[in-house]
């Protein structure tokens, strides 16, 4: 292999794949990235054997090949050099770096060595196609309900249920729920049938961390039993798929409330962060409302630091109420409201409250209260 690529272009490229290596003891292989030419350019990769990243980037390719190269090593090197046009070569197991005023040889594993990244077969009715950037939004809308869970697999990831015509997307902690839902305008599809799997916490962490700052317009989004494939021009992103069956969560998500406020965000937002700056370790603020229904009194209070109260004003309807909630699952929940005002329904401190934009349905909030002890 000999190849002369830009610096720019492959640190672009191993900031891509970087969050796919894994640091193994017992498969230090895939402490490497596969470098293989192809037309037009290079394509690099990595896996840590759940998810694969493939990005290309474009180079002169004078002679073809392939090779596994050690990521930090290589890495290291790259992001110190101070010229742009670097060479690439192959040469008796070693690979070759050279630019003006630098050059090196590092040691490099074969081809065949590096784990084999699966594909997913093209059908006409297994793919969504997205906006780059309402795909990533709209799962950073739902991402911060999500949480790893050793006893309940099925909720260390992010559902993607495909029903009458839109797409939900849902995760939950137990203690929240998000969910976000996607109506046909905002996709294409040709697919009939309805259809729900359950994509990891890391995939979805990496996919918006990948395609946010993505100069390309479209994604596609592949699946098959086992795997889901999201695809630009340039990049792919392959995982596995959580097996196991989401909880029913719409069922909990309440019809009617005792209490309705409809709360300025700006104000609700200031109002969680300067009461929760005397909050418990439990991350705990009290909400009252009285039988004036004027303003909702936030409280909180340390044993080690003391104790704080503000005022937010709110226009109310129902009854008094008193209710403890954690301050950062409440932020998680308003930070994704993009309109002004927020709906903020109570149910009392025994059942689930929810969050969401009095103007906007597509995005639902459920947080469980505190109850007191």
């Amino acid at each position: 292999m000999n190849v002369i690529a830009l610096k720019n272009n492959i640190k672009e490229g191993l900031s891509i794949i970087s969050g796919a290596k894994k640091e193994s003891g017992n498969l230090p292989v895939l402490k490497n990235f596969l470098l293989e030419t192809v037309d037009g350019g290079v394509k690099m990769s990595s896996t840590d054997l759940e998810i694969g990243v493939t990005h290309f980037i474009s180079a002169k390719n004078i002679k073809e090949g392939s090779v596994a190269i050690p990521f930090g090593v290589f890495s290291q090197i790259i992001n110190n050099l101070s010229f742009e046009r670097i060479n690439f070569e192959i040469k008796g197991g070693s690979l070759l770096i050279n630019t003006d005023n630098y050059k090196a040889k590092i040691s490099t594993t074969p081809k065949n060595d590096f784990p084999i990244i699966p594909g997913i077969e093209r059908k006409k009715n297994n793919f969504f196609v997205f906006d780059t950037g309402s795909l990533v939004e709209a799962l950073l809308f739902v991402v911060p309900a999500c949480q790893i869970s050793d006893f309940h697999p099925e909720l260390s990831g992010i559902l993607f249920s495909f029903k009458d015509g839109q797409i939900k997307l849902a995760a939950t902690d137990s203690f929240r729920l998000a969910e976000k839902t996607i109506v046909s305008k905002e996709f294409e599809t040709k697919m009939e049938k309805d259809v729900s799997f359950i994509v990891p916490f890391k995939t979805i962490q990496e996919t918006i961390r990948i395609f946010s700052s993505s100069k390309e317009n479209k994604i596609k989004m592949f699946f098959e039993e086992n795997q889901i494939l999201f695809e630009t021009q340039q990049t792919t992103l392959i995982s596995r798929l959580i097996e196991g069956r989401f909880p029913d969560y719409e069922i909990i998500i309440p019809k009617s409330f005792e209490t309705e406020a409809i709360i300025e965000k700006e104000n609700f937002t200031n109002a969680l962060k300067l009461t929760s700056s005397l909050s418990n370790r439990l991350n705990e603020v009290k909400f009252q409302i009285d039988d004036d229904l004027k303003n909702i009194k936030t409280s909180s209070f340390s044993p080690e630091f003391g104790e704080n109260e503000y005022l937010l004003p709110a226009r109310i309807k129902g009854s008094k109420t008193q209710i403890t909630f954690n301050w950062r699952f409440l932020l998680d929940g308003t930070k994704n409201i993009k309109t002004n005002s927020v709906f903020f329904g109570l149910n009392g401190e025994e059942k689930a409250s929810l969050i969401k934009s009095p103007e906007d349905q597509s995005f639902v909030y459920i947080i469980m209260p505190i109850r007191s002890s």
